[in-house]
């Protein structure tokens, strides 16, 4: 990770609603910690993770190397497919190697503990609003200590 797009990363988390769950997907580049895109879906389905990592691609272009966990959402057919159609390195973290992926889960801890927790959000569209708004804090407002405390952007 040595300039951006050079290493992109992804994950999935949870998050309750008050009736019942969803699921977040985020794309972040490692060099910048920048969140490139996000999704949310009622489903576990790759359906939403390769819509993200589309629209992600149409914005930013490509990186050389794409990082995920062994989740099946990243090695379905679908998501192979757009990855090797871009000619993107694929890189799949080690079977119990959380660590492989801290950025994205730190990501996470940031999203729940400054975001959603406090919040407790009601409903998919209230949480549509809430992290549009923490994504654009995320990147251009919030400074990271891991960046000389600037922001992502």
């Amino acid at each position: 990770m040595v300039r951006p797009n050079h290493v992109w990363s992804t994950d999935i988390t949870y998050i309750r609603l008050a009736q019942g769950f969803v699921y977040l997907v985020a794309i972040i580049d490692w060099y910048s910690r920048k969140v490139l895109a996000w999704q949310v879906s009622n489903t576990m389905d790759a359906n939403f993770c390769v819509d993200c990592l589309i629209a992600v691609i149409d914005e930013y272009g490509v990186p050389e190397i794409f990082n995920t966990d062994q989740g099946s959402q990243f090695t379905s057919k679908e998501w192979i497919r757009v990855l090797q159609e871009n000619t993107i390195k694929i890189s799949i973290d080690g079977r119990g190697r959380a660590l492989d992926n801290i950025f994205v889960g730190r990501l996470w801890r940031s999203v729940k503990y400054e975001d959603v927790y406090p919040k407790n959000y009601a409903s998919i569209p209230e949480l549509l609003v809430g992290l549009a708004e923490y994504f654009i804090f995320y990147n251009d407002e919030r400074f990271h200590q891991a960046l000389g405390y600037k922001t992502p952007a």
